[in-house]
């Protein structure tokens, strides 16, 4: 059977698994980790992690280079994110990560980027774990596009601890960019091994920095190439 065959075999087959627990299952995220970690293969991804990964910080946050960023690092652990609200229109992702506990945000849209900041700083006040690309776009690597600040505001507010994560891939076709589309990305994922390295680096504290800004600023180094 052709790559491309596989790959969508692949894709329906394990979504078709995960749609009982997020219906009836008490734990949608945890689902959602599992059919993170299963898809990975089937996309083609070969993840390694350096470093020592923080799996007690409440929030972890990344560079962003791909849709693909979420599967890698929600496979990692159980945790909620913000999505760009395209995610939610596509087929059969979309619908059952709104039901495992995704926020979407449409990024043109000033009323619904405060009502993402809002749902996911509630996320964090309830003790959820959360994921945040503070670029809020994807991007070749090369550099760290301007973050936007207020999901790391949000934590330095309620003192909780984030770990930066740096996402890299040799891969040119990795990074998901401009105005590609996502069924030709896939193809090219369905079609090659796509190895992916997620790089730990130290984890930050609001206690360790005297003012909002300098703790921006230290988000600005640690998530850079």
């Amino acid at each position: 059977m052709p790559a491309q065959a596989l790959g969508w075999a692949g894709i329906v087959g394990h979504t078709s698994l995960l749609l009982p627990p997020l219906v009836f299952g008490r734990d949608p995220a945890l689902s959602m980790h599992r059919w993170a970690r299963q898809i990975q293969p089937v996309l083609g991804l070969e993840v390694t992690i350096e470093g020592a990964l923080d799996l007690h910080a409440p929030l972890w946050a990344a560079n962003h280079l791909s849709w693909v960023d979420p599967v890698i690092l929600m496979g990692l652990r159980p945790m909620g994110t913000v999505a760009k609200g395209d995610l939610a229109r596509y087929p059969l992702i979309g619908r059952w990560a709104r039901k495992a506990g995704l926020r979407f945000v449409e990024r043109h849209d000033p009323a619904s980027r405060a009502a993402a900041l809002a749902a996911f700083a509630q996320d964090l006040r309830c003790g959820r774990p959360m994921l945040l690309f503070p670029e809020g776009t994807t991007t070749r690597g090369e550099g760290l596009a301007p973050l936007n600040p207020g999901g790391l505001r949000a934590a330095w507010e309620l003192g909780l601890r984030v770990q930066p994560l740096r996402l890299s891939s040799p891969a040119t076709h990795y990074p998901w960019t401009g105005d590609e589309t996502l069924l030709p990305h896939l193809r090219t994922l369905f079609a090659t091994r796509t190895p992916v390295s997620v790089e730990a680096r130290p984890s930050l504290a609001p206690a360790d920095f005297s003012t909002p800004e300098a703790w921006l600023h230290a988000f600005s180094e640690a998530l850079a190439p």
